[in-house]
């Protein structure tokens, strides 16, 4: 049985631990809702942009230039290219495991193939450096600070690959932010981009369990017969697809960094209630030892004046 020191030391230990696990979980949740914001008005203008794609290919408009029509023409697959986004540090639960196990999981699936990991995030850096697949640039800052002008450079860097012949295929993984509960991995096509792809509807933050969803209203609706369309539709379709490829990047950046808030959040929530819980345990176990010991003083001062 422990002493009263060794109970009131682990009862000091564990009242600062929830000190830590308290701030980081009100920290957490600031930096979320900034998240559920971002993600939510960057998801608005990137779908709104699809509709616009997506209704101008229907209406008639074609896909013209030998490398937008790259972007999207399949092709046979030797070099594969995997972005992968994780965070910066730990303490969010199974968040950064679940996406190393599944991006371990997809590299096992092109072992035939030429692989290169794009490592968006320290810890997803650090496991794929242990497998074998180093990432070829350090975008740790990106993961930490999400920006369109990091997301835009990556893009690029990967269009230009694909365009180049050093990739056939590009793949994204990361953990959507479906709801503060519940952030999946996800596995998305990014070259060649599929125009079936792009009307998807994509839900962040879904309403569940009282939760407000972070983007009540998505896109509108866009009839090219209503507008007048300068220089022209075919022109105009060259512009937009190469744009919505590049912000494709920076909403995946964005997805990704509200669902490690979310599961940082709720990971320190879950930390600071058992913590509590344990500190309740061992303040009855201290006051049973204490009261004990009065006990027992009390016991040998009266069985000495007894036999006294």
């Amino acid at each position: 049985m422990a002493t009263l020191k060794e109970i009131k030391v682990r009862i000091a230990s564990v009242s600062s631990t929830l000190k830590i696990t308290s701030a980081m979980k009100m920290v957490a949740s600031a930096k979320l809702r900034k998240a559920q914001q971002a993600i939510g008005n960057m998801l608005s203008y990137e779908q709104s942009l699809q509709d616009i794609l997506l209704n101008l290919i229907s209406s008639g408009a074609s896909v013209e230039g030998e490398s937008i029509q790259a972007l999207i023409r399949p092709r046979d697959v030797r070099n594969v290219a995997i972005v992968a986004f994780s965070s910066n540090s730990a303490l969010c639960g199974a968040f950064n495991s679940n996406i190393i196990r599944e991006t371990k999981a997809v590299i096992n699936e092109y072992a035939d193939k030429d692989i290169t990991v794009y490592s968006v995030g320290r810890k997803m850096a650090d496991a794929m450096k242990k497998f074998g697949y180093p990432s070829p640039a350090d975008y740790s800052k990106m993961s930490a600070s999400p920006d369109y002008e990091s997301a835009a450079a990556l893009a690029k860097e990967l269009v230009d690959g694909f365009l180049g012949g050093r990739f056939d295929k590009i793949e994204l993984l990361y953990n959507h932010y479906h709801s503060n509960s519940s952030q999946p991995s996800q596995r998305k096509t990014y070259l060649p981009m599929s125009l079936a792809d792009v009307s998807e509807k994509t839900t962040i933050g879904k309403q569940e369990e009282g939760v407000e969803p972070a983007n009540p209203k998505v896109g509108f609706s866009f009839d090219p017969q209503k507008f007048i369309i300068e220089p022209d539709a075919t022109s105009l379709v060259a512009d937009l697809l190469p744009k919505v490829i590049r912000l494709r990047i920076y909403t995946t950046l964005l997805d990704s960094s509200a669902a490690e808030h979310a599961a940082r959040t709720v990971a320190m929530q879950t930390a600071t209630d058992n913590g509590q819980e344990l500190l309740q345990d061992l303040t009855l176990e201290f006051n049973k030892s204490r009261q004990q010991k009065i006990t027992n003083e009390l016991l040998d001062i009266v069985s000495g004046s007894s036999s006294q």
